[in-house]
């Protein structure tokens, strides 16, 4: 009897449970299902305008031909492209971006295009020579070559503003011509400085024919002949600033052999006058005024 009873109690609480269960999945699935209507129905209400039944488009899409008629249509576009032909022109957003890649490239547009790769090692050299390790500093020797490149590049600098910068400013050529017009004096400046046997290394690697005009010469193997041609003609420099202090240091340590101090390093002799003779001959004028007019 009382097996009975327990059975009849656990059946009990077993249907209590599964109503129980039943009743707190109804609820919620209500509640889901307003809370998605009330969810579409606030999106529906932020992205129109007026009344959520009615849109209020004045134009069919596709009858604007003016971004003013554009901008007239009272529709809720979330992204709203104008597409026009314009005169061949960049906008100002690529043109910005041009602008800065162009600004990163000068560090090596500037090494490659200018007189600037000669300056700087003709400059090493003669430190080198005198045997002062750090006097002129790093900062000094590159800041000289700097402005010495500014100096002698100035024509070309000047020639590419005035033909390339300004009328594009003034809307009077395009972006390509501005380009093509403005590498000309750089252009001509570096043929000027390059030997012919440098040119026609690059050209026969390229397996490119050269009838020895400048206007047959492609920018990129022009360039490459440049920089070969600057190095040679540093070295040759540097080679000959280096002769008189290696006159000067063979005498010094002659002598220093002869009074039997082999243990003294001649270097240590023969600095004060590697630089007593650059102060007397007026070094820095000579080799900068003779480095300058190289290019002349």
């Amino acid at each position: 009897m009382k097996r009975r009873k327990t059975s009849e109690m656990k059946r009990f609480i077993h249907l209590l449970c599964l109503l129980s269960l039943a009743g707190i999945l109804f609820i919620s699935a209500k509640s889901s299902s307003y809370a998605s209507e009330t969810n579409v129905t606030n999106q529906i209400d932020t992205h129109l305008t007026g009344d959520t039944e009615t849109r209020t488009n004045i134009d069919e899409a596709g009858e604007s031909d003016t971004p003013e008629e554009l901008a007239e249509m009272n529709i809720s576009n979330d992204l709203t492209i104008t597409y026009t032909g314009g005169n061949g022109e960049l906008n100002s957003s690529l043109r910005i971006l041009l602008t800065l890649t162009f600004i990163a490239l000068i560090p090596l547009l500037l090494l490659m295009l200018t007189c600037y790769t000669r300056v700087i090692i003709v400059l090493h050299f003669t430190r080198a020579a005198l045997n002062t390790n750090t006097a002129p500093p790093n900062q000094v020797l590159i800041g000289l070559a700097l402005f010495l490149t500014f100096f002698i590049m100035n024509p070309a600098f000047t020639k590419a503003y005035n033909e390339a910068v300004v009328p594009l400013d003034e809307g009077k050529i395009t972006q390509q011509e501005a380009m093509e017009i403005g590498v000309q004096p750089f252009r001509e400046f570096m043929y000027g400085q390059t030997q012919i046997k440098d040119v026609n290394l690059f050209m026969e690697i390229s397996e490119t024919e050269w009838d020895g005009s400048l206007e047959s010469i492609p920018t990129y193997i022009l360039v490459p002949s440049f920089v070969v041609s600057e190095l040679r003609s540093a070295f040759l420099i540097g080679f000959v600033i280096y002769i008189p202090f290696i006159v000067i240091d063979m005498v010094v340590a002659s002598v220093l052999m002869s009074m039997g101090m082999m243990m003294l390093p001649p270097t240590t002799i023969s600095m004060p006058f590697k630089i007593l003779l650059f102060i007397l001959a007026d070094g820095w004028n000579l080799i900068i005024g003779s480095l300058v007019r190289s290019f002349y």
